[in-house]
């Protein structure tokens, strides 16, 4: 009888020991995971702060311009005060547009100085309240007429935009936001080109306004991700 129940006594040891080790790695590896993501998570979102300010508005826009080009560029645009001012003043062929602090997303955009009149006169127009589509009808007649110049054939708009409105004070980066090109034709058509009027898949240049004095190639490079 001594002997059965020594037996019976090492027998439930070993079998406490063996459903204590299968247990315990199930139990602190997903742990050990969910600390370390949600630590990432939280150190990311920390990075990331509201355009807010001049100074926030300027540096997010400078990501529109090349980089080896963005110490030298002139930024105008909206200050937050609301006012369409120069937001810093510059001295090579780039001009950078700020976002619109009072608009939704983030849009940003750089264009070589030659284009400014174009710009400009834009600008002008919807501040007097035309349509989209009566801007385009005065611009037409302007630069068919030759009263609008529209600068040299090739010259570039750079568009940095999303949907989202925070950035990373330390890279300038705004969260989510892309690139888009755009290289002015004015009057060039798919015949003069050879580009199609559609965009055959993505990250494909493409005629858009054909024929007209927005006639430009447009050019969507796929997000970094997806590289």
């Amino acid at each position: 009888m001594k002997q059965l129940l020594i037996v019976l006594t090492l027998f439930g040891v070993l079998m406490s020991c063996n459903s204590s080790d299968k247990k315990q790695p199930k139990t602190e590896e997903p742990n050990t995971k969910t600390i370390e993501t949600n630590s990432t998570s939280e150190n990311n979102q920390k990075e990331l702060v509201a355009i807010n300010t001049d100074e926030a508005l300027i540096a997010t826009a400078l990501m529109a311009a090349p980089k080896e080009s963005r110490d030298k560029c002139k930024v105008i645009g909206y200050n937050m005060a609301g006012e369409f001012i120069t937001l810093r003043e510059g001295n090579n062929e780039f001009i950078v547009l700020a976002d619109d602090p009072k608009k939704p997303g983030f849009n940003a955009a750089c264009y070589h100085k030659d284009l400014e009149p174009f710009m400009a006169r834009g600008r002008e127009l919807r501040a007097q309240g035309k349509s989209a589509m009566e801007i385009f009808n005065i611009r037409e007649e302007e630069a068919k007429s030759g009263k609008l110049d529209m600068g040299k054939p090739g010259s570039t708009l750079h568009i940095y935009y999303g949907k989202n409105e925070t950035y990373n004070p330390k890279t300038s980066m705004v969260e989510g936001a892309k690139y888009r090109y755009v290289v002015y034709l004015p009057f060039a058509t798919a015949e003069s080109t050879g580009l199609p009027e559609k965009p055959i898949s993505a990250n494909h240049p493409w005629i858009m306004n054909p024929g007209t004095h927005r006639a430009h190639i447009m050019i969507s490079p796929l997000p970094e991700d997806n590289n």
